[in-house]
């Protein structure tokens, strides 16, 4: 499966960049190619102008197109994803993400931001063509405390809930998963 993912983060060490990342290494096993766009780092002149004939920018949505599973990463900003994604996101041709399973991913400051995953990217998302869309992860800052070495810790709920988003695309993140709490019927 071809993977392509985008970090919408204007910040080079920014938690939704390293989520983003870290979405990647868990499906090692089931991508035949990944390719990672940091929207950060592309021309910001085309960006602006929308110049979807610059070179990095036509390369960064063929990249986008010939994806298979697209992972759209972005900080959450007054309860919107960022900028910077917007302004790539609105280079992509309409139904760019149709067939496509998409993977939305984002982090904020607190759980009060959760929804603007789907009441800002995903009706994004959907106006591409995206129908395939994988259950979100969102994470607060609480939950990726930063490591001494470099990169973010993830809590184990954290990764489960990531695991889960995943298993329709890696089956053997099944395996991984910690068992969801158990729910007694009575009648």
């Amino acid at each position: 499966m071809h993977i392509t993912s985008i970090s919408g983060s204007p910040s080079e060490r920014s938690r939704s960049a390293w989520l983003t990342q870290f979405a990647l290494t868990r499906l090692e096993g089931v991508a035949t190619r990944s390719e990672h766009i940091a929207v950060r780092e592309l021309p910001a002149a085309a960006l602006l102008a929308a110049d979807a004939q610059d070179p990095a920018i036509a390369q960064a949505v063929c990249a986008v197109a010939g994806a298979g599973l697209v992972i759209v990463g972005t900080p959450i900003y007054k309860a919107a994803y960022s900028g910077l994604l917007k302004l790539f996101l609105d280079l992509l041709p309409p139904e760019t993400l149709r067939g496509k399973t998409v993977l939305p991913l984002a982090t904020g400051g607190s759980a009060a931001h959760l929804l603007a995953l789907d009441y800002a990217l995903k009706p994004v998302l959907s106006a591409l063509g995206a129908r395939h869309v994988l259950d979100s992860v969102f994470a607060t800052d609480a939950q990726l405390l930063r490591h001494e070495a470099g990169g973010y810790v993830p809590e184990p709920e954290l990764l489960a809930r990531l695991d889960r988003a995943l298993a329709p695309v890696a089956p053997q993140l099944s395996a991984r998963m910690h068992p969801d709490v158990e729910v007694s019927c009575r009648r």
